[in-house]
Protein backbone atom coordinates (compact mmCIF):
# COMPACT_ATOMS: atom_id res chain seq x y z
CA UNK A 1 0.00 0.00 0.00
CA UNK A 2 1.55 3.18 -0.87
CA UNK A 3 2.25 5.17 2.03
CA UNK A 4 -0.48 7.81 1.62
CA UNK A 5 -3.03 5.53 1.47
CA UNK A 6 -1.68 3.78 4.47
CA UNK A 7 -1.77 6.92 6.41
CA UNK A 8 -5.68 8.12 5.16
CA UNK A 9 -6.62 4.52 5.96
CA UNK A 10 -5.26 4.08 9.38
CA UNK A 11 -4.47 7.56 10.72
CA UNK A 12 -6.96 8.41 12.96
CA UNK A 13 -8.56 11.80 15.41
CA UNK A 14 -8.54 10.31 18.79
CA UNK A 15 -9.89 13.19 20.04
CA UNK A 16 -13.26 12.46 22.52
CA UNK A 17 -12.36 8.77 22.75
CA UNK A 18 -11.22 8.66 26.72
CA UNK A 19 -7.42 8.65 24.93
CA UNK A 20 -5.20 9.90 28.31
CA UNK A 21 -2.88 11.14 25.34
CA UNK A 22 -5.36 13.15 24.34
CA UNK A 23 -8.02 13.82 26.38
CA UNK A 24 -6.47 14.05 29.25
CA UNK A 25 -3.97 17.15 29.10
CA UNK A 26 -6.17 19.52 30.86
CA UNK A 27 -5.30 17.22 34.04
CA UNK A 28 -1.60 16.08 33.17
CA UNK A 29 -1.07 19.31 32.10
CA UNK A 30 -3.38 21.89 32.67
CA UNK A 31 -3.92 22.91 29.09
CA UNK A 32 -6.08 21.24 26.98
CA UNK A 33 -5.18 22.71 23.65
CA UNK A 34 -1.63 21.28 23.47
CA UNK A 35 -0.42 18.98 20.87
CA UNK A 36 0.11 15.71 22.44
CA UNK A 37 3.60 14.12 21.81
CA UNK A 38 3.62 12.54 24.96
CA UNK A 39 2.64 8.60 25.92
CA UNK A 40 3.92 5.83 24.08
CA UNK A 41 0.84 4.82 22.06
CA UNK A 42 0.12 5.57 18.50
CA UNK A 43 -2.48 7.60 16.06
CA UNK A 44 -3.05 4.30 14.29
CA UNK A 45 -5.67 1.99 13.84
CA UNK A 46 -4.71 -1.85 14.61
CA UNK A 47 -4.44 -3.78 11.37
CA UNK A 48 -7.43 -4.93 9.64
CA UNK A 49 -6.67 -8.78 11.28
CA UNK A 50 -6.84 -7.53 14.75
CA UNK A 51 -10.37 -5.70 14.31
CA UNK A 52 -11.47 -8.63 12.59
CA UNK A 53 -10.43 -11.25 15.04
CA UNK A 54 -11.96 -8.34 18.07
CA UNK A 55 -15.66 -7.84 16.22
CA UNK A 56 -15.73 -12.14 15.47
CA UNK A 57 -15.31 -12.07 19.56
CA UNK A 58 -17.73 -9.58 20.64
CA UNK A 59 -20.26 -10.47 18.04
CA UNK A 60 -20.31 -13.94 20.13
CA UNK A 61 -21.50 -12.30 23.01
CA UNK A 62 -20.49 -13.65 26.24
CA UNK A 63 -16.88 -12.45 28.08
CA UNK A 64 -16.89 -14.86 30.74
CA UNK A 65 -13.78 -16.43 32.00
CA UNK A 66 -11.32 -17.52 29.54
CA UNK A 67 -7.79 -19.39 29.49
CA UNK A 68 -4.93 -18.95 27.31
CA UNK A 69 -4.82 -21.44 24.65
CA UNK A 70 -2.13 -22.68 22.46
CA UNK A 71 -2.88 -20.87 19.80
CA UNK A 72 -1.78 -18.12 21.51
CA UNK A 73 1.33 -19.23 22.83
CA UNK A 74 2.51 -20.96 19.36
CA UNK A 75 1.42 -17.32 17.32
CA UNK A 76 4.05 -15.64 19.70
CA UNK A 77 6.67 -18.23 19.59
CA UNK A 78 6.11 -18.60 16.05
CA UNK A 79 6.67 -14.67 15.68
CA UNK A 80 9.69 -14.36 17.89
CA UNK A 81 11.42 -17.14 15.57
CA UNK A 82 10.90 -15.18 12.04
CA UNK A 83 11.51 -11.47 13.60
CA UNK A 84 14.32 -12.02 16.27
CA UNK A 85 15.78 -15.95 15.73
CA UNK A 86 14.61 -16.58 19.30
CA UNK A 87 13.23 -19.91 20.18
CA UNK A 88 11.05 -20.19 23.12
CA UNK A 89 8.87 -22.91 24.88
CA UNK A 90 5.64 -23.05 25.41
CA UNK A 91 6.26 -24.33 29.12
CA UNK A 92 8.06 -21.07 29.58
CA UNK A 93 5.74 -18.63 28.63
CA UNK A 94 3.54 -16.81 31.43
CA UNK A 95 1.00 -14.21 31.09
CA UNK A 96 0.41 -10.75 32.52
CA UNK A 97 -2.24 -8.14 32.03
CA UNK A 98 0.91 -5.65 31.48
CA UNK A 99 4.64 -5.47 31.70
CA UNK A 100 4.69 -2.70 34.38
CA UNK A 101 2.53 -4.89 36.70
CA UNK A 102 4.82 -7.64 36.03
CA UNK A 103 7.57 -5.64 37.28
CA UNK A 104 6.29 -4.61 40.29
CA UNK A 105 5.24 -8.76 40.81
CA UNK A 106 8.65 -9.79 39.64
CA UNK A 107 10.65 -7.07 42.08
CA UNK A 108 8.54 -8.83 44.96
CA UNK A 109 9.50 -12.10 43.73
CA UNK A 110 12.79 -12.12 43.00
CA UNK A 111 14.35 -9.80 46.11
CA UNK A 112 13.52 -9.08 49.32
CA UNK A 113 13.17 -5.86 51.25
CA UNK A 114 15.98 -3.72 50.93
CA UNK A 115 18.09 -5.30 48.26
CA UNK A 116 19.46 -3.35 45.94
CA UNK A 117 18.07 -3.15 42.73
CA UNK A 118 19.75 -1.86 39.23
CA UNK A 119 18.56 0.20 36.46
CA UNK A 120 20.01 2.33 33.78
CA UNK A 121 19.07 5.84 33.64
CA UNK A 122 17.67 7.93 32.23
CA UNK A 123 15.13 5.48 31.93
CA UNK A 124 11.65 4.55 31.60
CA UNK A 125 10.16 5.79 35.09
CA UNK A 126 7.63 3.10 35.79
CA UNK A 127 11.17 1.61 36.99
CA UNK A 128 11.90 3.64 39.57
CA UNK A 129 8.41 3.08 41.09
CA UNK A 130 8.45 -0.09 40.80
CA UNK A 131 11.68 -0.04 43.19
CA UNK A 132 10.99 2.70 45.49
CA UNK A 133 6.99 1.22 45.85
CA UNK A 134 8.28 -2.36 47.04
CA UNK A 135 10.39 -0.64 49.54
CA UNK A 136 14.01 -1.95 47.75
CA UNK A 137 17.27 0.45 47.24
CA UNK A 138 17.17 1.72 43.98
CA UNK A 139 20.38 1.82 42.45
CA UNK A 140 21.52 3.60 39.70
CA UNK A 141 24.09 3.85 36.65
CA UNK A 142 23.74 6.70 34.34
CA UNK A 143 24.19 5.75 30.68
CA UNK A 144 27.09 7.96 28.95
CA UNK A 145 25.74 10.62 26.37
CA UNK A 146 28.17 11.80 23.97
CA UNK A 147 26.28 13.83 21.71
CA UNK A 148 23.11 11.89 21.67
CA UNK A 149 24.84 8.15 21.28
CA UNK A 150 24.47 6.66 24.76
CA UNK A 151 26.73 3.62 25.87
CA UNK A 152 26.92 1.81 29.14
CA UNK A 153 29.36 2.81 32.17
CA UNK A 154 30.65 -0.72 32.64
CA UNK A 155 32.62 0.16 34.82
CA UNK A 156 30.33 2.16 36.84
CA UNK A 157 27.92 -1.03 36.63
CA UNK A 158 30.06 -3.07 38.21
CA UNK A 159 30.33 -0.48 40.90
CA UNK A 160 27.09 -0.54 41.38
CA UNK A 161 26.38 -3.99 41.71
CA UNK A 162 29.77 -4.02 44.68
CA UNK A 163 28.78 -1.06 46.44
CA UNK A 164 24.89 -1.95 46.76
CA UNK A 165 24.50 -5.54 47.18
CA UNK A 166 22.42 -5.49 44.00
CA UNK A 167 20.26 -8.51 43.64
CA UNK A 168 18.30 -7.70 41.04
CA UNK A 169 19.12 -5.56 37.99
CA UNK A 170 16.33 -4.17 35.63
CA UNK A 171 16.96 -3.94 31.68
CA UNK A 172 15.25 -1.81 29.50
CA UNK A 173 16.24 -2.97 25.53
CA UNK A 174 15.81 -1.53 23.47
CA UNK A 175 16.41 1.14 25.86
CA UNK A 176 13.42 4.00 26.36
CA UNK A 177 14.36 7.01 26.37
CA UNK A 178 17.45 7.05 24.57
CA UNK A 179 16.87 4.84 21.47
CA UNK A 180 19.66 2.54 21.77
CA UNK A 181 19.53 -0.94 20.68
CA UNK A 182 22.42 -2.60 22.66
CA UNK A 183 24.48 -4.89 20.63
CA UNK A 184 25.73 -8.64 21.50
CA UNK A 185 28.90 -6.95 22.66
CA UNK A 186 27.00 -5.09 25.16
CA UNK A 187 24.71 -7.11 26.09
CA UNK A 188 27.47 -10.24 26.72
CA UNK A 189 29.52 -7.76 28.89
CA UNK A 190 26.35 -6.55 30.71
CA UNK A 191 24.91 -10.03 31.43
CA UNK A 192 28.47 -11.17 32.26
CA UNK A 193 28.34 -8.70 34.96
CA UNK A 194 25.28 -9.74 36.73
CA UNK A 195 26.59 -13.41 36.28
CA UNK A 196 29.73 -12.77 37.79
CA UNK A 197 27.69 -11.14 41.19
CA UNK A 198 25.09 -13.32 41.24
CA UNK A 199 22.35 -10.72 40.23
CA UNK A 200 19.03 -11.85 38.23
CA UNK A 201 17.73 -9.78 35.50
CA UNK A 202 14.57 -8.85 34.09
CA UNK A 203 14.43 -7.46 30.77
CA UNK A 204 11.86 -5.33 29.21
CA UNK A 205 11.20 -5.68 25.46
CA UNK A 206 8.47 -4.60 24.99
CA UNK A 207 9.81 -2.39 22.15
CA UNK A 208 11.89 -5.07 20.37
CA UNK A 209 9.99 -4.86 17.01
CA UNK A 210 10.57 -1.18 16.66
CA UNK A 211 13.90 -1.69 15.04
CA UNK A 212 14.64 1.54 13.17
CA UNK A 213 17.32 -0.37 11.38
CA UNK A 214 17.81 -3.81 11.64
CA UNK A 215 20.39 -4.14 9.05
CA UNK A 216 22.90 -2.04 11.48
CA UNK A 217 21.13 -2.18 14.49
CA UNK A 218 19.18 -5.78 14.39
CA UNK A 219 17.78 -6.22 18.55
CA UNK A 220 19.33 -8.98 20.27
CA UNK A 221 17.47 -10.50 23.28
CA UNK A 222 19.03 -11.03 26.65
CA UNK A 223 17.85 -14.68 26.29
CA UNK A 224 19.75 -14.96 23.39
CA UNK A 225 22.65 -13.57 24.23
CA UNK A 226 25.84 -16.07 23.74
CA UNK A 227 23.75 -18.39 22.27
CA UNK A 228 21.56 -18.58 25.57
CA UNK A 229 24.49 -18.67 27.85
CA UNK A 230 22.80 -16.25 30.48
CA UNK A 231 18.81 -17.29 30.41
CA UNK A 232 19.00 -18.89 33.57
CA UNK A 233 19.07 -15.95 35.34
CA UNK A 234 17.29 -13.86 32.94
CA UNK A 235 13.42 -13.04 32.82
CA UNK A 236 11.83 -11.44 29.69
CA UNK A 237 8.66 -9.40 29.67
CA UNK A 238 7.48 -8.05 26.41
CA UNK A 239 3.83 -7.75 25.11
CA UNK A 240 1.83 -7.03 21.30
CA UNK A 241 1.11 -3.73 22.89
CA UNK A 242 3.19 -1.36 21.75
CA UNK A 243 4.25 -3.23 18.54
CA UNK A 244 0.47 -3.03 17.21
CA UNK A 245 -1.38 0.02 19.59
CA UNK A 246 -2.88 -2.42 21.80
CA UNK A 247 -2.03 -1.25 24.59
CA UNK A 248 -5.41 -0.78 26.31
CA UNK A 249 -6.41 -5.04 26.27
CA UNK A 250 -3.88 -5.30 28.97
CA UNK A 251 -1.97 -8.44 27.80
CA UNK A 252 1.58 -9.47 28.24
CA UNK A 253 4.08 -11.75 28.92
CA UNK A 254 6.90 -13.00 30.62
CA UNK A 255 9.09 -15.78 29.63
CA UNK A 256 11.27 -17.80 31.81
CA UNK A 257 13.64 -20.73 30.47
CA UNK A 258 14.90 -21.53 33.64
CA UNK A 259 13.03 -23.74 35.70
CA UNK A 260 14.11 -23.19 39.01
CA UNK A 261 12.74 -19.51 38.31
CA UNK A 262 9.70 -20.30 37.06
CA UNK A 263 8.78 -22.52 40.15
CA UNK A 264 9.69 -19.76 42.38
CA UNK A 265 7.32 -17.13 39.68
CA UNK A 266 4.23 -19.51 40.24
CA UNK A 267 4.71 -20.26 43.46
CA UNK A 268 4.46 -16.29 44.52
CA UNK A 269 2.90 -14.76 41.67
CA UNK A 270 -0.93 -15.22 43.52
CA UNK A 271 0.31 -13.01 46.04
CA UNK A 272 0.48 -10.26 43.98
CA UNK A 273 -1.97 -10.84 40.79
CA UNK A 274 -5.28 -12.59 40.82
CA UNK A 275 -6.99 -10.88 37.46
CA UNK A 276 -7.95 -13.70 35.00
CA UNK A 277 -6.24 -13.23 31.28
CA UNK A 278 -7.89 -10.45 29.20
CA UNK A 279 -9.67 -12.72 26.66
CA UNK A 280 -9.94 -9.79 23.76
CA UNK A 281 -6.68 -8.93 24.43
CA UNK A 282 -5.02 -12.19 23.65
CA UNK A 283 -7.45 -12.47 20.40
CA UNK A 284 -5.88 -9.34 18.93
CA UNK A 285 -2.75 -10.48 20.22
CA UNK A 286 -2.78 -13.55 18.30
CA UNK A 287 -4.74 -12.04 15.19
CA UNK A 288 -2.01 -9.27 15.28
CA UNK A 289 1.30 -11.75 15.61
CA UNK A 290 -0.16 -13.96 12.81
CA UNK A 291 -1.47 -11.17 10.57
CA UNK A 292 0.07 -8.14 11.50
CA UNK A 293 3.27 -7.81 9.75
CA UNK A 294 3.03 -6.06 6.69
CA UNK A 295 1.11 -3.34 8.65
CA UNK A 296 3.95 -3.04 11.28
CA UNK A 297 6.40 -2.11 8.19
CA UNK A 298 4.19 0.14 6.97
CA UNK A 299 4.10 1.80 10.67
CA UNK A 300 7.90 1.30 10.53
CA UNK A 301 8.15 3.27 7.40
CA UNK A 302 6.57 6.56 9.03
CA UNK A 303 8.43 6.37 12.29
CA UNK A 304 11.38 6.50 10.00
CA UNK A 305 10.21 9.51 7.82
CA UNK A 306 8.71 11.20 10.75
CA UNK A 307 12.87 10.80 12.54
CA UNK A 308 14.51 11.85 9.18
CA UNK A 309 12.57 14.78 8.92
CA UNK A 310 12.57 16.12 12.59
CA UNK A 311 16.81 15.46 12.09
CA UNK A 312 17.32 17.01 9.42
CA UNK A 313 14.84 19.60 10.08
CA UNK A 314 17.00 20.39 13.49
CA UNK A 315 20.42 20.13 11.73
CA UNK A 316 19.12 22.55 9.35
CA UNK A 317 17.20 25.59 12.01
CA UNK A 318 18.37 24.31 15.17
CA UNK A 319 21.76 23.24 14.97
CA UNK A 320 22.92 23.12 18.54
CA UNK A 321 19.52 20.34 19.45
CA UNK A 322 20.82 17.60 19.92
CA UNK A 323 18.76 14.64 18.71
CA UNK A 324 20.01 11.13 20.37
CA UNK A 325 20.37 8.49 17.84
CA UNK A 326 17.53 6.56 17.37
CA UNK A 327 18.16 2.89 17.00
CA UNK A 328 15.04 1.34 18.43
CA UNK A 329 11.79 2.38 19.62
CA UNK A 330 9.44 5.15 18.09
CA UNK A 331 10.81 7.81 20.95
CA UNK A 332 12.78 10.27 20.40
CA UNK A 333 14.91 12.30 22.81
CA UNK A 334 15.76 15.60 22.42
CA UNK A 335 18.61 18.05 24.12
CA UNK A 336 17.61 21.28 24.05
CA UNK A 337 20.09 22.84 27.14
CA UNK A 338 22.10 24.78 24.09
CA UNK A 339 18.76 27.04 23.36
CA UNK A 340 17.01 26.31 26.63
CA UNK A 341 17.81 26.72 30.25
CA UNK A 342 17.34 23.39 32.14
CA UNK A 343 14.19 25.42 34.53
CA UNK A 344 12.69 27.09 31.89
CA UNK A 345 12.31 23.73 29.90
CA UNK A 346 8.61 23.15 31.06
CA UNK A 347 7.42 26.78 29.92
CA UNK A 348 9.14 26.87 27.00
CA UNK A 349 7.43 23.56 25.85
CA UNK A 350 3.89 23.97 26.81
CA UNK A 351 3.53 27.51 27.16
CA UNK A 352 5.82 28.49 23.79
CA UNK A 353 5.28 25.66 21.38
CA UNK A 354 2.31 24.17 22.59
CA UNK A 355 3.30 20.95 23.35
CA UNK A 356 2.69 17.99 25.97
CA UNK A 357 6.24 16.23 26.02
CA UNK A 358 7.35 13.54 28.55
CA UNK A 359 10.30 15.49 29.99
CA UNK A 360 13.65 14.79 30.74
CA UNK A 361 13.41 14.46 34.72
CA UNK A 362 10.49 11.97 34.41
CA UNK A 363 13.54 9.57 33.49
CA UNK A 364 16.59 10.89 35.51
CA UNK A 365 17.29 13.77 38.14
CA UNK A 366 20.05 14.03 36.06
CA UNK A 367 18.37 15.21 32.30
CA UNK A 368 16.51 18.44 33.38
CA UNK A 369 16.35 19.72 29.70
CA UNK A 370 15.94 16.80 27.78
CA UNK A 371 12.13 15.80 26.28
CA UNK A 372 10.94 13.06 24.75
CA UNK A 373 8.66 12.98 21.63
CA UNK A 374 6.28 10.20 20.27
CA UNK A 375 7.00 10.09 16.24
CA UNK A 376 4.22 6.94 16.12
CA UNK A 377 1.79 9.19 15.02
CA UNK A 378 0.64 11.21 11.91
CA UNK A 379 3.13 13.05 10.03
CA UNK A 380 1.71 16.20 10.32
CA UNK A 381 1.64 16.02 13.96
CA UNK A 382 5.73 15.21 14.21
CA UNK A 383 6.10 18.00 11.43
CA UNK A 384 3.96 20.51 13.52
CA UNK A 385 5.31 19.89 16.56
CA UNK A 386 8.91 20.44 14.89
CA UNK A 387 8.69 23.81 13.63
CA UNK A 388 6.58 24.77 16.50
CA UNK A 389 10.26 24.19 18.26
CA UNK A 390 12.04 26.13 15.51
CA UNK A 391 10.16 28.58 15.44
CA UNK A 392 10.13 28.85 19.56
CA UNK A 393 14.01 28.84 19.57
CA UNK A 394 14.14 31.15 16.63
CA UNK A 395 12.38 33.99 18.81
CA UNK A 396 14.82 33.43 21.58
CA UNK A 397 17.53 34.76 19.93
Amino acid sequence: MERAAFIKQYATDRKQTNSLKWDALKERYGNADLLPMWVADMEFKVPEAVTQALMDRVTHGVYGYSFTPDSYGQALIDWEQSRHGMTLQKDWLRFGSGVVNSLYALVNILTNPGDGVLILTPVYYPFFNAVRDNHRQLVTSELVNDQGHYTIDFEDVERQIKNNEVRLFIQCSPHNPVGRVWTEAEETRLLALCEQYNVLVVSDEIHQDLEIDPVQHPFVSALTVADGRFSDRVIVVNSPSKTFNVASLLNSHVIIPDAELRTRYDDNIGRFSQTEINDLGQVAGQAAYAHGAEWLEQVLDIIRDNYHYLQTTFEAQAPKLVVADLQGTYLTWLDLRAYVEPDEIKAFIQNKCGLAVDFGEWFSPLDQGFVRLNLATDPKNVQQAVQRIVTAIAERS
